[in-house]
């Protein structure tokens, strides 16, 4: 057996280890036991969301290989984008890839290869049980597997991965979860407060103007407790006797209020605009095209970059990209605008001869048309700089009509 058929041996054996002819732990895979599930990622509305939303927004990104600036395919690109495993699409690959990377820090994807060294599928791993290491030997880059039939070891080359900033003597990315742990814990005791505060029954303080006996005292309360119940709340103040209701100290802005900080701290670890996590206060975006390339430029881009850069390095042969191949997510769906901004961008575009008009279509979804669509065209009010003012077309307007002349030397 060659090195990579005990490869993808053990490979496979990482990801169905877990099931055998006497026992099925599969379910356990990247689980807490008992039952219980104590991630923040189903226990947090606001950790929920914010990774929710990258992770789908990534993934729903247009992901093409490139040859110079013309779209084409090889085994690596249908592989990605179209099935990297017999179980998920390049939808479902990406979207859990982000979904580890935000929630623990790390998202690893285990490729194997073919009798060709090509790619021939591709499996996320659940970042508790992947862990790297420097070889003494070569100075490479390892990542040891802890799988349930045995650890394995995967070369980098061999392993997809992304991660949030790491220092530069660590190779593993560092959780945001784990930084906002004390914002979490905190936002977590104030909802606890809050649910125990609203749980609690109405109190009131009873003062009679006499002593009153213990039996008797007794029979008060419980005769007080009878008639508001049956009275649905109602209440007669008898002469002699005070009845005041115990204030609850529970103020729902303060509950509002701290989420807010919360969903602010969240946002800045994540490095979203806070409007993401829907909350406008303070917002001073001019438009959503605005916020949009906020988001674009600060946020997705260093993401997709290091996508890209992974793809293409451990996806793409050396000679591939020597020879103009490259992996690129099309973030200009996200920068579109809207219509009146489109309208004018292409207008400008086609004007200047920047865009053909099939182009055009194209970018709106609207299937090429071919013919002098497939042509460049200049305004007839355009000219070069170097060309001689006697050969310009001028337009002049007389009686009404329009007349084009020449002007010959």
């Amino acid at each position: 057996m060659r090195w990579y058929q005990k490869f993808n041996v053990k490979a496979k054996a990482a990801i169905a280890g877990w099931k055998g002819k006497t026992y099925d732990f599969s379910d356990w895979f990247g689980r807490t036991f008992w039952g219980v599930d104590n991630s923040q990622l189903v226990t947090n509305e606001t950790i929920f969301s914010v990774i929710s939303r990258l992770s789908n927004t990534l993934s729903a990104l247009p992901l093409k290989l490139y040859d110079q600036y013309d779209i084409t395919v090889n085994q690596a690109a249908d592989v990605l984008i179209n099935e990297p495993n017999s179980n998920m699409s390049g939808f479902d690959l990406i979207n859990k890839i982000e979904v580890s990377r935000n929630e623990k820090g790390n998202g690893y994807a285990i490729i194997q290869r073919d009798i060709r060294m090509q790619p021939e599928t591709i499996i996320p791993l659940d970042a508790t049980y992947v862990e790297e290491f420097l070889n003494n030997d070569d100075g490479e880059l390892w990542y040891k597997i802890q799988a349930n039939s045995g650890t394995i070891y995967v070369h980098n080359m061999n392993m997809l991965h992304v991660k949030h900033i790491s220092g530069a003597s660590r190779w593993r990315g560092i959780s945001p979860i784990e930084v906002l742990k004390n914002t979490l814990k905190y936002d977590k005791a104030v909802q606890e407060f809050s649910l125990s505060e609203m749980e609690k029954k109405e109190s009131f303080i009873l003062e009679y103007g006499a002593n009153v006996k213990e039996g008797i005292r007794q029979n008060i309360i419980d005769d007080f407790k009878r008639f508001y119940k049956e009275n649905g709340g109602v209440l007669f103040q008898e002469p002699g006797v005070n009845l005041k209701e115990i204030q609850r100290k529970y103020v729902a802005s303060d509950t509002l209020a701290s989420e807010r900080i919360t969903r602010s701290r969240v946002a800045n670890v994540f490095n979203v605009p806070v409007s993401f996590l829907n909350d406008n206060e303070g917002a001073s975006y001019g438009s959503n095209e605005q916020m949009m390339i906020q988001f674009v430029n600060m946020t997705l881009l260093p993401i997709v970059r290091q996508y890209e850069h992974e793809f293409n390095r451990k996806l793409l042969t050396k000679k591939d990209r020597q020879d103009g191949l490259y992996f690129k997510f099309n973030l200009g769906g996200l920068l579109r605008g809207d219509t009146a901004a489109r309208t004018n961008f292409y207008q400008a575009m086609l004007r200047s001869g920047g865009m053909k008009p099939d182009e055009v279509r194209q970018l709106e979804d609207l299937s090429p048309i071919g013919g002098k669509a497939n042509e460049l065209w200049i305004s007839g009010d355009l000219y070069p700089m170097e060309m001689d003012p006697t050969q310009r077309k001028t337009t002049s307007t007389k009686g009404g009509e329009q007349n084009d002349q020449t002007e010959k030397e």
